[in-house]
């Protein structure tokens, strides 16, 4: 079994209305359905969207640990199928979305290599830690509540190490 972080967001109610927290919360349940240990959840947070604009609601964020056997491409298979099983429309870049779920990281791997990670992979390749999440307050602070010691396998800085670098310019806030 691997310990794998998982990121999830949303911003738009779901087809049924029910609100982003509410959706995230279900998905976590469906995951678990399918299999996934669900060792941690981190505590919910509301984010401006990336890149900030006015024209979408703020959105909810996570952090879920889970213990899988699943190899790293079939995790994002079951990953697409449950964002699909929530209605999410993968359409646009950057668009508004019912639900979000991504692979932050899985144990120590790195995909494609670390070299080719390191240059900024491109395109639909599954990129292992995620390439974007030591840049985003979203995933860190979350990841820190429940994680605070884990080490990004590429850049060796903890989950703390990594949110204390980050600038205060994006507004992050923990839901109550």
């Amino acid at each position: 079994m691997t310990l794998v972080f998982l990121g999830l967001g949303a911003n738009l109610p779901d087809e049924n209305g029910r609100l982003p927290r509410d959706t995230l919360l279900a998905a976590v349940d469906v995951l678990a359905q399918k299999g996934l240990e669900v060792e941690a959840v981190a505590p919910w947070y509301e984010s401006e969207p990336v890149p900030a604009t006015s024209e979408q609601p703020w959105y909810v964020n996570g952090v879920l640990a889970v213990e899988t056997d699943l190899s790293p491409s079939s995790l994002m298979a079951v990953l697409l199928d449950v964002e699909a099983q929530f209605g999410r429309d993968r359409t646009k870049k950057w668009a508004p979305r019912i639900i979000d779920l991504d692979i932050l990281s899985y144990g120590s791997t790195i995909l494609p290599s670390k070299v080719r990670w390191a240059a900024g992979v491109k395109g639909k390749e599954l990129v292992i830690p995620h390439p974007y999440m030591h840049e985003r307050r979203f995933v860190l602070a979350p990841l820190a509540d429940i994680a605070p010691t884990w080490r990004h396998p590429v850049l060796g800085k903890t989950a703390e190490e990594l949110l204390g670098s980050l600038p205060h310019d994006d507004i992050v806030r923990p839901m109550t």
